[in-house]
């Protein structure tokens, strides 16, 4: 149980705990509250509570951590359709997060109803009942992501959950993103908390259309995508448009994408690729955009941390 002791509990607002990655620097949720966190940045804009009016739902849960996500989002599909089959997919490279958070018994104080298929699924990686088939898998999330595309899954939300583009460039990549939008059902949703001009750039290149989602427990919004022909459909709501600060973020530097053409590139060449570009480009210095929006630092906000 080494391992599981290197997670210590973090209290939230909401009096939900979270970890802090020792790797990453980062906590695993905003000060703000893990729980509503996981409701607010990812359910409600993936509009569940519609999706689960569907006698299957499926849903890819990229990152998966402590289950929060995962948890969260059945609760509410069981809550309008108790009879809804439910088919999940984690990717998450770090088994012990998800083990480390059922032995600290973090899903308890929030009266979780799902905690032994939570546990289950941590410790087995699999979970088969009457309405439920879920998987977790283990390792690097790119070479993942493949496998799912292979299985034919088709997600009607996709949770987007990695530490922030800075420190985990991988996984907020044209490349990657583009495998994400194949896996994306054409009348699903895609929810992240990040609004980086990055990582929208990603999701445009992907033939994806972008929204905000209303901004939890910071400044900066989140971000929520969909295939652009799906916008209008019955049972989906256009979705928010950007704002005219937003938008001229997209015409900056910092909307220069990160790449990785084989999906198997280090963080470090991940992010001096994009460093080089940015040099190069003829884009408007981000800069020139923060101050004509007066925005001083507080245009790190759009940067898209955790």
């Amino acid at each position: 149980m080494s391992d599981l002791e290197n997670f210590t509990p973090k209290l939230t607002a909401d009096g939900s705990f979270t970890f802090v990655s020792q790797e990453f620097g980062e906590s695993f949720h905003s000060h703000y509250g893990a729980r509503q966190e996981s409701f607010f940045k990812f359910v409600e804009p993936t509009q569940l509570a519609t999706a689960a009016q569907k006698p299957v739902l499926r849903l890819l849960d990229i990152c998966y951590g402590l289950g929060y996500n995962t948890a969260t989002a059945l609760e509410a599909i069981w809550a309008v359709n108790p009879s809804c089959y439910v088919e999940v997919i984690g990717l998450e490279v770090n088994p012990t997060v998800p083990q480390a958070a059922i032995a600290h018994h973090l899903f308890d104080n929030w009266n979780c109803n799902y905690t032994q298929i939570l546990s289950q699924l941590a410790f087995e990686y699999q979970v088969q009942t009457p309405r439920l088939k879920a998987k977790l898998l283990i390792g690097d999330a790119r070479t993942a992501i493949a496998l799912v595309h292979q299985s034919n899954f088709s997600a009607d939300a996709i949770f987007l959950d990695p530490f922030s583009p800075p420190q985990c460039p991988q996984l907020w990549t044209v490349e990657f993103v583009k495998q994400l939008s194949l896996c994306l059902h054409q009348n699903g949703l895609l929810a992240t908390y990040s609004c980086a001009a990055a990582v929208r750039t990603a999701l445009l290149s992907a033939g994806l259309v972008v929204g905000s989602t209303s901004p939890v427990g910071r400044r900066s919004p989140g971000t929520v995508a969909a295939h652009s022909m799906s916008t209008g459909v019955q049972n989906y709501s256009v979705l928010p448009s950007l704002s005219q600060i937003e938008k001229e973020h997209l015409l900056t530097r910092a909307a220069i994408p990160y790449r990785d053409p084989e999906l198997s590139d280090s963080t470090e060449v991940i992010v001096m690729r994009r460093q080089q570009e940015q040099k190069t480009s003829s884009l408007e210095p981000t800069s020139r955009w923060r101050k004509r929006w007066l925005l001083g630092t507080q245009g790190r906000d759009f940067i898209g941390t955790k």
